[in-house]
């Protein structure tokens, strides 16, 4: 076998079944939250975003985020697909929670996005990338 600074190569390609497991599980979890919160919207951030709605982007591309970084944090520390499972869940949750404190907060939000109004979609962007980092710091071994 091939040996890379005295290991041998097989020893990398290891854990390769692995990492694609958790990414295949962490992929379908992002798609499925996208399907999901697209839903729990009065608005559709895909064909606004293709139309070219700065506000639209902001908000789905600030909740992706805030999504995929307790996502992040929980492959890294999750035990099992189960766990890692358990975790997406409780930031799906959390995401779907920040998206219904903003639509409170903001009177007309999902019109205000489909308007363009950046300002919105901004706000949203935020609250979901806030209650992300809160999420994933609050998640604990």
């Amino acid at each position: 076998m091939f040996e890379i600074e005295g290991r041998m190569l097989a020893g990398y390609f290891g854990g390769l079944p692995h990492f694609i497991l958790y990414f295949v599980v962490a992929a379908a979890l992002l798609s499925i939250f996208l399907l999901v919160y697209v839903r729990l919207t009065a608005h559709d951030e895909f064909s606004l975003i293709r139309n070219g709605n700065a506000g639209a982007a902001a908000a789905l591309g600030g909740t992706m985020i805030g999504f995929v970084l307790p996502l992040s944090k929980a492959v890294a520390q999750a035990t099992s697909i189960p766990d890692l499972l358990i975790w997406g869940m409780a930031a799906f949750v959390v995401q779907c929670l920040a998206y219904l404190v903003c639509r409170w907060l903001v009177p007309g939000l999902s019109e205000k996005i489909e308007s363009g109004n950046l300002a919105s979609g901004l706000m949203v962007g935020a609250f979901g990338i806030a209650a992300g980092l809160l999420n994933a710091a609050s998640m604990s071994v």
